[in-house]
């Protein structure tokens, strides 16, 4: 395994588990209590995916997630919930430990702060399983092999924590006199918050954000989201404005060698699934190489049955992002239109499931649009 976050971390504690016999050695390039980024969240549906292939898992984490069932989005002033929109978060650091010492307990060989320079490093080993992220070093020594495609979104974002707790998954949308911003925020423990700031390039280039260091830039986000935050400050932990990466890979293995998580694919922050993803391409991997004795075949199965899954939502992704891309446009319709369009923005929810899944919010919406409630 090169890469000990999650992905990695959990592809190594499951085959460790279930193949005591094998010899299954970690490489991650930093200390074992490092991480950027703050907190992690997952959708209800993700925790029952996980649930259905490793239920000891899930309940393990459970009791230290933060969970909610509405998302809230904040407008001009003005808030809308949508209710039936469940989610659980947990600190990136605190799910790194985790799976750490599931890890260490199933007998996995952890090499922290060892970092890989080239992959004849790793001669002899049967598999090497590249869990080493959107750098991926195996990913970039063939990238012509795995079919690499990269390109970038447009927006800008960056990513802080504070210590302002909110109820719910939120949004907010803000206007200032030069351009346009969007926070996505949730908390992750009794005691911390997730804190994304985005913007569109223009946006970013009125306030000189490319000329502002790191605690310039946080001042700047701090002044112009000084209502949500109450008085509350930001943190910052490795936090640099940066263009999201789409990367993408045809082919998901070469040799001896195979892809997961960031290093295989992104899916969009919007969408709040990147973790998810590694976690089930781990669990999808093991699946084939388990039905499999040849390596070659095995790999090829993985690739064929997880593959059609994943382009389905990083399409959703894909469309998500583009809505965000475009956010100061939808900031000017009425607050239960612009809610609808929020919800709606990936192309998987049609007014049908919306009714079921989310019915207080469709019957505020459809009342606005009846001239029912003030939209």
């Amino acid at each position: 395994m090169i890469g000990g976050g999650p992905g990695g971390l959990y592809f190594a504690y499951l085959w460790k588990k279930r193949h005591p016999e094998d010899q299954v050695d970690l490489f991650e390039q930093n200390p074992a209590d490092a991480t950027w980024g703050f907190g992690v969240v997952f959708s209800e549906q993700a925790l029952e995916f996980l649930r259905a292939d490793d239920p000891g898992t899930v309940d393990a984490i459970a009791p230290h997630m933060e969970s909610w069932e509405n998302i809230t989005l904040n407008l001009h002033g003005d808030s809308v919930a949508i209710d039936g929109v469940g989610f659980s978060s947990i600190g990136r650091l605190e799910l790194l430990k985790f799976l750490q010492q599931r890890a260490l307990d199933a007998g996995v060989t952890p090499r922290f702060d060892t970092q890989i320079q080239a992959i004849d490093q790793l001669n002899g080993h049967d598999l090497i399983v590249a869990a080493d992220g959107l750098n991926s070093l195996v990913r970039r020594a063939h990238e012509g092999d795995f079919g690499t495609s990269l390109s970038y979104s447009s927006n800008k974002f960056v990513w802080y924590g504070t210590s302002k707790r909110f109820d719910t998954l939120s949004q907010t949308f803000v206007k200032t006199d030069r351009g346009t911003f969007n926070a996505h925020h949730y908390r992750y423990s009794p005691t911390m918050s997730t804190f994304l700031v985005e913007c569109d390039h223009a946006t970013w280039q009125a306030y000189g954000f490319a000329y502002k260091d790191v605690e310039q830039s946080k001042g700047i986000c701090e002044e112009v989201f000084a209502d949500t935050l109450g008085g509350h400050c930001l943190v910052s932990n490795k936090s640099v404005w940066r263009n999201f990466p789409w990367v993408w890979n045809e082919h998901w293995s070469f040799k001896n060698m195979v892809l997961i998580g960031d290093a295989l694919h992104s899916a969009h922050f919007s969408i709040g699934s990147g973790t998810r993803l590694a976690i089930e391409d781990a669990i999808a991997l093991v699946k084939a190489l388990e039905s499999d004795a040849h390596l070659a075949t095995a790999l090829h199965r993985y690739q064929a049955a997880r593959k059609p899954i994943v382009q389905k939502l990083v399409d959703a992704a894909r469309t998500s992002a583009f809505w965000y891309e475009h956010f100061a446009e939808h900031m000017k319709l009425p607050l239960m239109d612009f809610a609808y369009s929020y919800i709606t923005r990936s192309g998987r929810i049609d007014d049908s499931r919306l009714r079921a899944m989310s019915p207080a919010f469709m019957a505020r919406y459809e009342a606005a649009k009846n001239g029912g409630d003030a939209a």
